[in-house]
């Protein structure tokens, strides 16, 4: 068995969770003031999560590159791969805000999107 100590940030509370964990499964939960709480300290001692920004090569465009971000959530332990992915792309502006520059990456149901628009020079 073991327990690992969290520090909850999904609202100001910043709760102390502790979280009991056994043969990968969470056994209990305590500390947290909300079920929110709750949620994301199950999820974050099994199979953390976040969101990933990074820049992709753009032709064409004012500046060399594009920022892009997922469209949820990814697992952290896959994080390198997708970036190892990330790295292969480049795009040919114009770009607008939101268009989806990889879809569904590494199979986690994310998509790659532009997070500004860049035209064409």
């Amino acid at each position: 068995m073991e327990t690992k100590e969290l520090i909850c940030v999904n609202c100001p509370m910043g709760c102390r969770v502790s979280v009991t964990i056994e043969a990968g499964e969470v056994l209990s939960v305590t500390g947290n003031s909300c079920p929110r709480g709750e949620a994301y300290a199950r999820q974050e001692s099994i199979r953390p999560m976040r969101i990933l920004t990074s820049t992709v090569k753009i032709d064409h465009a004012l500046h060399r590159v594009l920022p892009v971000i997922t469209s949820k959530d990814i697992p952290l332990d896959m994080m390198d791969a997708a970036m190892e992915e990330i790295r292969r792309v480049t795009v040919d502006a114009p770009v607008k805000m939101n268009d989806v520059l990889i879809e569904n990456l590494l199979g986690t149901g994310a998509d790659v999107i532009a997070s500004r628009s860049m035209d064409r020079i």
